[in-house]
């Protein structure tokens, strides 16, 4: 995934923005980045990513290249929702390997 590929689908908002917003807010919690335009308050499948972001960005570690293609995030993120809809898993929960979130489940 690069800085231009969509990070948040339901607000269509590229991960640079967020990178950005948090580099030059510098926010204190990783929630604090739904004020970059509504950033993981839709379906909440960006939120492993945006806590990814606040603590590589607050501990001022560099932001990483994602290990993930943009069209690999936009499949997984596929799967989750229609999981979510299907009553196979609830909202930001993530489940095994092949279905975790972009940061492998972590929070």
């Amino acid at each position: 995934m690069g800085p231009d590929d969509t990070l948040c689908w339901c607000f269509h908002i590229p991960k640079r923005k967020v990178v950005n917003f948090a580099r030059q807010r510098r926010p204190k919690r990783a929630s604090q980045l739904s004020e970059c335009f509504g950033a993981g308050t839709g379906c909440g499948w960006c939120i492993p990513l945006l806590i990814r972001i606040h603590r590589e960005v607050v501990g001022n570690e560099a932001v990483e290249a994602d290990d993930v293609t943009a069209a690999q995030y936009e499949a997984m993120r596929a799967k989750y929702r229609a999981d979510v809809a299907g009553g196979v898993r609830r909202k930001n929960e993530y489940g095994d390997a092949e279905t975790r979130g972009p940061s492998g489940g972590k929070a």
